[in-house]
């Protein structure tokens, strides 16, 4: 029986299962991936569709085979995360005012582009992702833990990220990934320490800004999936400029 040619969906549906296990840091730098056959059995492809997968991302360098060893994440992967950046820099700095505002002009321009992204193209698994991650940042604001309410929105906006489906966009969220899980993080810490009277009201208000977003993604709206990323984005901000 001669071979069949391989499905361009299943193939870019491998391919971005992969990407996302990445930006969600599921795999680290320097990680051995599944077997191929695992990895079929867990995406619901051929070994044939995986092997080419991996190939694909063998060339961009995101993966690099190792003869005898298996396949790994890119050593180069590692660099990009350990790179230093003008906003780990600020991460460390206690008066980065304008290197945070500068921060939050960027995720405007690409947190809104994912939003609208994922909208269109989100699977049904990965909406139920991104409900468990507003679950979590639910039950942390009830019980009060701001530790955890700093992680489930992290979470949520690591999450959402990779329902874009957009390989440029994972490549390039994947070189500043900790510096934005930091920003976002800090930003919680900040927003309930500097106005302890407020706290609980900011926290319950960015909440439902996530319930927003989350309800656009499900209802396959991409402008108002983009409209509340950046209402969500602007009340963030306003939280270090009403003093």
């Amino acid at each position: 029986m001669g071979q069949r040619s391989m499905p361009d969906g299943a193939l870019g549906h491998v391919i971005k299962q992969i990407e996302s296990r990445l930006l969600e840091r599921d795999l680290q730098p320097g990680a051995r991936l599944p077997s191929e056959r695992a990895m079929a059995e867990s995406f619901g492809a051929s070994r044939s569709t995986v092997r080419e997968a991996i190939q694909r991302l063998v060339a961009r360098g995101t993966l690099e085979t190792r003869r005898g060893s298996g396949v790994f994440v890119s050593a180069t992967q590692h660099a990009l995360h350990a790179m230093p950046t003008a906003m780990s820099i600020w991460l460390r700095s206690e008066e980065g005012a304008p290197q945070r505002n500068e921060t939050l002009e960027f995720r405007a321009m690409f947190e809104c582009c994912v939003a609208r992204f994922a909208a269109e193209r989100a699977t049904a698994d990965e909406r139920a992702r991104l409900g468990s991650a507003l679950l979590d940042m639910q039950r942390a604001i009830t019980d009060d833990d701001v530790e955890a309410e700093a992680r489930g929105d992290a979470s949520f906006h690591l999450t959402l990220a990779a329902m874009a489906h957009n390989s440029m966009l994972t490549h390039f969220y994947t070189s500043v990934i900790d510096q934005l899980r930091d920003h976002i993080t800090r930003n919680t810490y900040a927003a309930t320490t500097q106005d302890l009277a407020h706290a609980k009201e900011r926290s319950l208000a960015r909440l439902s800004q996530h319930e927003r977003i989350y309800l656009a993604i499900c209802e396959r709206a991409p402008d108002g999936a983009a409209q509340a990323m950046a209402q969500h984005l602007a009340f963030v901000g306003g939280q270090f400029s009403a003093g």
